[in-house]
């Protein structure tokens, strides 16, 4: 089965591989600012649909376990089907249940639309490494996964400012809106540029699939709902047995011997190990640090959508500068040097922004930190996703690309729903269980009672540190990248 994965990742004659590469990544950078798109929307949605702050927090939450739990399999269904159809596929699903987003009157029904759009995210996502891997020969796929590693990174920082824009203008609904639109001009795109690219067989592991499934559903509803059931019995049981169903899946992987879900022996190169690990602190990291921001600055500042969004626009637009140059650092600095420096600085930024997180600080001591933090993104997403496939075969290619995307996203629902339980701690532990519940005092540009927000901004204060201390995780496990092959080349 090897010897047509060999022939088939061999870049096929495709005239306009840029272009090809542009029209995937439209759609990829539309479901990658739905991950963060939400969180300024946050004090709307919960006055409109009369909702807590939880149930808000599922609306992300549902959204990245239906993206997360079926991408392997997906990265799979394109190699059988041909990526072009099952992203084309993926696509049309994730506009047209971005329609339905829109149209939400519940937070029971936005809540299930934003499932549906996270399988069409799982169906999109893993062809275009795989296209990328298919199309661009070796000498220029590092500089092609270096555009698709900056799409990831620009994306998650696009997202709470465009959704203050759009809240601003149009209300929340627009949020989703937006997407049927470029949707539309991405299938057209897609269908016109992207390539037919030849298919083959696989065996499916329908039991990796289930496990996997199940046990991140139980690990992370247990989580999140902890808090608000008390940390009952059923909390503990779905916790635990998520645990142990999720090394269930880890022990069948191992023993599985046709094709499993996971091929264990991928991780046996240090480096793509170090990358997935590394890029599941920062996917983390990216959704944790905004809810508590954007909480505090239209509920203790008392912005608008809009306003707060603007926060953000340090951190987009030094990340934007600084892109460019990070791609040509990419394939000439050992990636030890560069993440390292980069998770430094987006975990110094984090810890930073918790400091002037108060009632009365001054405008420019929060953009600061948020200038650094775009700094050091713009030097994580592209030189990881460069060093995680570099030294993996190439008939490992589809695989390896499923297995990261995977990592990144279990990093971000771990990430969604750890936030979900520290914010309903802090803010118990300062006496403001119910400020969250729904109702008037919730919407966009007004604030907590004075006589709360002192409490509230410290208690949002604390939360911020739980994404910092996941950058330090990864600014620890960067540190064990080992040269590449490419800079260990004999000199005579």
């Amino acid at each position: 089965m090897t010897e047509p994965m060999t022939q088939t990742t061999a870049a096929p004659t495709t005239e306009h591989p840029w272009r090809a590469l542009f029209a995937l990544c439209i759609g990829f950078f539309m479901l990658l600012v739905d991950m963060t798109i939400v969180t300024v929307a946050t004090p709307d949605i919960m006055n409109e649909l009369d909702a807590s702050a939880n149930a808000v927090l599922w609306v992300t939450s549902a959204y990245l376990l239906t993206y997360a739990v079926p991408v392997l399999i997906m990265g799979r269904l394109g190699d059988r089907f041909g990526p072009k159809w099952v992203y084309l596929a993926g696509l049309a699903v994730f506009t047209a249940s971005s329609l339905w987003c829109g149209l939400a009157g519940s937070i029971e029904s936005l809540v299930a639309a934003r499932a549906v759009q996270g399988l069409g995210a799982a169906m999109m996502t893993p062809q275009t490494m795989a296209t990328i891997t298919r199309i661009f020969p070796p000498e220029r796929r590092g500089a092609a996964m270096a555009l698709w590693g900056a799409t990831a990174g620009i994306a998650t920082l696009v997202g709470p400012l465009a959704g203050g824009a759009l809240v601003a203008t149009g209300g929340w609904e627009w949020i989703f809106f937006v997407n049927v639109p470029i949707g539309v001009i991405a299938i057209v795109l897609n269908w016109l540029l992207v390539p037919e690219l030849g298919t083959h067989p696989h065996v499916f592991d329908w039991l990796g699939v289930g496990l996997s499934g199940v046990g991140m559903f139980c690990l992370v509803f247990g989580l999140q709902n902890g808090e608000q059931r008390g940390w009952d019995a059923l909390t503990w049981a779905l916790v635990f047995g998520g645990i142990a169903i999720m090394g269930l899946f880890v022990w069948w992987q191992a023993r599985n011997r046709n094709e499993p879900l996971v091929p264990l022996h991928i991780f046996t190169d240090r480096n793509f190990s170090v990358s997935s690990l590394a890029i599941s602190c920062m996917g983390f990291a990216a959704v944790a640090q905004g809810f508590p921001l954007m909480l505090y600055a239209q509920l203790v500042r008392g912005y608008t959508a809009l306003e707060a969004s603007l926060i953000m626009v340090p951190t987009a637009l030094v990340s934007f500068v600084a892109a460019p140059l990070v791609g040509r650092l990419t394939d000439r600095m050992h990636p030890r040097l560069l993440t390292g420096a980069a998770f430094f600085l987006c975990a110094v930024s984090l810890f930073w922004l918790a400091v002037p997180m108060t009632v009365d600080s001054a405008l420019w001591q929060l953009l600061a930190p948020m200038a650094v933090f775009g700094l050091g993104s713009a030097a994580v997403w592209a030189p990881l996703a460069a060093t995680a496939t570099r030294n993996v075969p190439m008939r490992l290619a589809g695989a390896g690309s499923g297995v990261y995307n995977a990592t990144r996203l279990v990093g971000s629902v771990v990430g969604s729903a750890a936030v979900a339980v520290l914010i309903d701690l802090r803010l118990n532990a300062h006496g403001l269980g119910g400020s969250l519940a729904g109702g008037h005092e919730t919407t966009a540009g007004s604030s907590v009672p004075p006589a709360m927000a002192p409490r509230f901004a410290e208690a949002m204060s604390e939360v911020m540190l739980l994404p910092a201390v996941a950058l330090v995780v990864g600014f620890v496990a960067v540190l064990f990248f080992t040269t590449p092959r490419h800079m260990t080349k004999p000199s005579a």
